[in-house]
């Protein structure tokens, strides 16, 4: 295998290798990678290789080989601390006193943290519920208009990967820098001479998520709660922030119970196809609900949009849920298929995957 990593990095060309746990093959791909000194991506499946990889294969290995090598490991925004995000929590209703221990735990570690990876934490899980109230996604994230962008932990692991000889991330950070390409926006990741997918196996589950358009209970519910704590605070009284939000909720919870009908996930997601529910009448009528508040909600924020960033973000946020909204209401061409997946918590939909 190494032999052949050596010729694929000489031919330019791919090489595809499967093989049974432990004979190897980590070392099998770095070692060629490391003695030609090219400039290289190193994508895995999950964030405990990433780890790995970073913390263990490729320290002993550059020293096992005399190579001095500059790594650099980045993650999805969801493994980093948000400090602006960590300020709007504390101004949140947390559910209990474990929350409210919690989230004081990550302020404390947020002051001496240089990284800002979550990782860090041994005692917060990775699916805690606080997770979300302290880090960013694409969506609701702020970017140079962020009050805390000259520390964002984000944009200084970005920066720490660009003038990295290797750079370890995942699947999914690789598919978000593609489909931001494909936006001519912008790119997270730098430009290399070699690319090592590790765990290949899971690159179209992960490829789906980015590359299809989704509209899903637990984004409706981490937009209801942003709006609910930056709405009547940045913009008290121009809007009937509760009105609205109580609307929309109601709208969702409806739409969810039917996309649930008779079924019972339990530990896993349980999909379906998009024909089981699309043209049964109730489900047309909770999804043109949903439809119709997110457009009222779109209306509203508009009247208050300039006020801050933080209110022009909830808009654009409002505005994108709106379009997928329409978008699922809609007959779909022949070239796409959609679907629908029920979680024990959520019911979610996904769909505008090419074919």
């Amino acid at each position: 295998m190494a032999q052949g990593v050596v010729g694929v990095m000489e031919s330019q060309s791919v090489l595809v290798c499967e093989a049974g746990t432990g004979v190897g093959k980590t070392f099998a791909y770095l070692v060629p990678v490391l003695l030609s000194g090219a400039r290289t991506l190193l994508s895995t499946a999950t964030k405990s290789l990433q780890d790995q990889l970073f913390l263990r294969d490729l320290p002993r290995l550059g020293q096992a080989l005399g190579v001095p090598i500059s790594c650099a490991m980045l993650k999805g925004r969801s493994s980093y601390l948000c400090t602006h995000r960590l300020a709007m929590a504390r101004q949140t209703a947390l559910p209990d006193r474990w929350a409210e221990r919690s989230l004081a735990h990550i302020e404390q570690w947020s002051q001496a943290t240089r990284t800002g990876d979550l990782a860090e934490i041994d005692a917060l899980d990775e699916h805690s519920p606080l997770v979300a109230l302290v880090t960013s996604t694409r969506d609701n994230c702020l970017g140079s208009d962020c009050p805390q962008f000259n520390g964002c932990h984000v944009f200084r692991a970005r920066r720490q990967a660009l003038a990295a000889d290797v750079v370890v991330i995942n699947h999914h950070l690789f598919f978000a820098d593609l489909d931001l390409k494909n936006t001519g926006i912008a790119e997270l990741l730098p430009s290399v001479e070699v690319i090592v997918f590790d765990e290949a196996h899971q690159l179209p589950d992960a490829g789906l998520a980015f590359l299809g358009e989704n509209l899903g209970s637990a984004q409706l519910v981490d937009f209801f709660r942003d709006l609910r704590a930056i709405g009547p605070q940045q913009a008290p009284g121009l809007v009937r922030w509760a009105e609205l939000i109580h609307a929309c909720e109601h709208a969702m919870l409806e739409w969810r119970s039917t996309l649930l009908g008779d079924a019972h996930p339990a530990q896993q997601v349980l999909k379906l196809k998009w024909e089981e529910r699309a043209h049964q009448p109730e489900f047309e009528r909770t999804l043109a609900t949903l439809e119709r508040s997110l457009q009222t909600l779109v209306r509203s924020l508009e009247t208050v949009a300039g006020a801050s960033a933080e209110l022009d973000k909830l808009l654009e946020r409002a505005e994108s849920l709106a379009q997928r909204a329409t978008s699922f209401s809609t007959p779909t061409s022949l070239d796409v298929v959609r679907w629908i997946e029920l979680s024990p918590l959520h019911a979610r939909m996904l769909g505008a995957c090419r074919t």
